[in-house]
């Protein structure tokens, strides 16, 4: 089964949502009203052909042989944008879609070779969102193919390219991992064809934004990756002509140890055709050197020859790395961007110094590995990641954040569990860390007035504060007044705390500095501190912010989760955005909240990071 397709039993065309060790269910994707009402077209039961069959000579097949625009599966039964039913109304020809669709050409028709594809016809935008311009051209050098290559994955995948038809229906195949070498030990992969349900997600999201509403009058997304590889100086090419007619749409690039100082590096694209793609590669690469060889529908490109031919009559590949296969896994559903790394090895790369503090650290995660994924869901975009085999992270059972329990107007909230567990048990590390560093004397200058003129046993008492579990909230209600509502709830010894704040409280008035006016709620096993007591009391009881549908889609598993983040910015975007005029104004409304989840183990550690979307 591929990284990118769903587990058995799993719908294709339904976004998976994040969970920890639970089994994946699908979350159902938002619907989006198309412009003057139109529903979203009628579509057909999806069979896509095996990739690879070749039309009658002299003609290119379709990539994938995939349906065209009016003959698309249906996405598990999903309501249309405007909210109807799929099926109710006849489907307009591509050419003859609603206005704010522009004037396209029939999707789904092919071109002959060295003729321009639909996909560039169509005009895709290649401007990205505002603070994502393409990078600084690399300097040629040995590696100067490379390191292009590896930055258009996030430039095209940024950029307005990113969003590309809906129409074509993808997710199988070959994926990179399957043909790059199984002693990788870094993988990046870059699909410009995922599962369906990426792809109208992706469509969905676009047509919110300013700068990604008129996506389909930019260029064909693929064509991004090999600009920016010419401007880091190999030779000019003409994507129709030289490129279009064998390039497929998956790209991964590998990380390799070599034996030496510097690893090596292969890159796997995915071809059409391998004579066509022979040629276009040497004509791309113009005089720089470098290795090239085929395997499973896919061209490996490396420095040299000997290790591309190495690569690809290889029998293993990274697909038999038990440990990749089981992180990728851990993390569901691939996305359009996913992402993997052996932490301590590529650390081994980066230490030379073996009596450094950085191997010391690099100790603790020698056997540790991340992997991620970016994916989308119609109200919206989410990084979601793992961290496996790093050692004594924590020890026990954490705390769970509990944002849930929040009063329902909680404008914004942070939570995290274990912070005493990692004082206490890790203030040697620190004090002599960052006694070593460059803030070392002001460090050492805090701690010493910290225990003489406040009377703190240290870590013990910020250990006490800081508690099993930590809450920091802000209410929406009162940000435009002078007593803004906000607090602390910690989960800790009360009458320990009790104690500490007291020593600080006494210690600034005899110094003649007012004391804070913080009102204080002891409770069982809790201690909480805020700007009022009406906010006290309510951070203190139980809230219902988990009934909130923006809560639920922010933080996902907030039940299961030992460190949380959660900002509506519905709720306070009217203190920003009469600030902001025109597009940036209009781009801001789109954001509907932020959300991050994790849980941490004694050697895991799981994370979802969530942006949603009006």
């Amino acid at each position: 089964m591929s990284a990118n397709n769903p587990p058995s039993g799993q719908d294709p065309n339904r976004t998976t949502a994040y969970r920890w060790n639970q089994e994946q269910q699908p979350a159902n994707p938002p619907t989006m009203p198309l412009s003057q009402g139109q529903p979203y077209p009628p579509q057909q039961s999806y069979q896509q052909p095996e990739y690879g069959q070749q039309a009658p000579s002299g003609q290119q097949a379709p990539y994938g042989q995939q349906a065209s625009y009016g003959q698309q599966p249906q996405y598990g039964q999903q309501p249309t944008y405007g909210q109807q039913p799929y099926g109710q109304q006849q489907q307009p020809q591509y050419g003859q879609q609603p206005p704010s669709y522009g004037q396209q050409d029939q999707y789904g028709q092919q071109p002959q070779y060295g003729q321009q594809d639909p996909y560039a016809q169509a005009g895709w935008q290649q401007q990205g969102p505002e603070g994502f311009g393409p990078a600084e051209p690399a300097k040629k050098s040995r590696k100067g193919w490379i390191i292009a290559i590896a930055s258009a994955l996030a430039v095209v995948l940024l950029g307005g390219g990113a969003v590309w038809a809906v129409g074509a229906i993808g997710g199988g195949g070959t994926q990179p991992h399957e043909v790059l070498p199984a002693s990788s030990i870094a993988y990046v992969r870059l699909d410009l064809d995922p599962a369906a349900n990426q792809k109208l997600a992706l469509f969905q999201i676009a047509r919110k934004f300013t700068v990604t509403k008129n996506t389909f009058q930019g260029d064909d997304p693929r064509k991004a990756v090999f600009d920016l590889t010419q401007d880091a100086g190999l030779s000019k090419v003409d994507f129709a002509k030289d490129v279009d007619p064998w390039l497929g749409s998956r790209v991964g690039l590998a990380v390799v140890p070599s034996g030496g100082k510097e690893p090596d590096f292969a890159v796997a694209v995915q071809v059409k055709d391998e004579t066509l793609a022979k040629a276009g590669i040497k004509k791309l690469m113009g005089k720089e050197k470098y290795g090239l060889s085929f395997r499973d529908d896919y061209a490996l490109v490396t420095s040299s020859q000997t290790l591309a031919d190495k690569y690809a009559a290889d029998t293993t590949s990274l697909a038999d790395n038990a440990d990749f296969n089981d992180d990728v896994n851990a993390v569901g559903e691939q996305g359009v961007l996913s992402f993997w790394a052996h932490l301590g090895k590529v650390g081994e790369l980066a230490v030379t110094d073996k009596s450094s503090e950085e191997a010391k650290a690099l100790e603790q995660v020698k056997n540790a590995r991340f992997a991620g994924a970016l994916r989308f869901d119609g109200s919206y975009a989410e990084l979601a990641g793992v961290v496996r085999g790093a050692e004594g992270m924590v020890e026990g059972d954490l705390e769970k954040a509990n944002l849930a329990a929040l009063p329902a107007s909680t404008a914004g909230a942070l939570s995290y569990s274990g912070l005493d567990q990692i004082i206490t048990k890790k203030w040697a590390e620190i004090e002599q860390s960052v006694g070593a560093s460059a803030a070392g004397a002001q460090f050492k200058q805090f701690i010493d007035q910290a225990k003489q003129t406040y009377g703190l046993q240290l870590p013990d008492d910020l250990a006490t504060i800081l508690g099993k579990n930590l809450t920091v909230a802000v209410d929406s209600q009162g940000l435009d007044s002078d007593k803004i509502k906000a607090g602390v709830r910690i989960m800790t010894d009360p009458a320990k705390a009790q104690a500490v704040v007291d020593k600080i409280e006494k210690a600034m008035t005899s110094s003649g500095q007012p004391a804070p006016q913080l009102a204080k709620v002891k409770g069982d096993g809790t201690f909480t501190l805020a700007t009022t007591d009406e906010y006290a009391k309510a951070l203190a009881a139980e809230g219902t912010l988990g009934e909130s549908q923006t809560f639920k889609d922010a933080v996902p598993d907030a039940d299961e989760a030992t460190y949380a983040l959660f900002v509506d910015l519905d709720k306070v975007e009217k203190y920003y955005l009469p600030s902001m005029e025109g597009d940036d104004k209009a781009n801001a409304q789109v954001l509907r909240a932020v959300g991050l989840s994790g849980k941490q183990t004694a050697t895991e550690a799981s994370f979802s990071l969530r942006v949603l979307f009006n």
